[in-house]
């Protein structure tokens, strides 16, 4: 098992919630009070305060952060989770290119990668 960290330009402590949409439309709603974010094979494990919920890469379709007032901020860094991807060091160095964001995420050790499918890139950071 290993924990993967998506970076962004925003941080957490300016929103309420996390707001997971997946492949049919279906959200879901998570505070980030003590928020963390696991990939586990094809599975991301989410937990905070009140649990851990638990949604499949292939089936999550994005990752929004909210007020609660509703504001959306744009956080659209989620990677289709089928789609070929492409691993650089945090340096720009090629590292390959995989099936898929688990195959790389699997294959990758301890650090940080900037991982992109041709349209989107998030920077993670894996701990093993």
């Amino acid at each position: 098992m290993f924990l993967l960290v998506c970076a962004g330009m925003v941080q957490a402590e300016e929103y309420a919630y996390l707001v997971f949409t997946n492949t049919e439309g279906t959200q879901t709603a998570l505070t980030v009070t003590n928020l963390t974010i696991t990939v586990n094979g094809a599975q991301l494990d989410v937990t905070n305060d009140d649990g851990t919920v638990n949604f499949s890469l292939t089936e999550l379709a994005s990752m929004q952060f909210r007020t609660e007032g509703g504001e959306l901020a744009a956080v659209e860094n989620v990677l289709d989770g089928d789609a070929p991807v492409r691993v650089f060091s945090i340096l720009g160095t090629s590292l390959g290119e995989f099936e898929n964001l688990v195959q790389a995420a699997s294959s990758l050790t301890h650090g940080v990668y900037i991982i992109t499918d041709g349209k989107r890139s998030v920077k993670i950071n894996i701990q093993k």
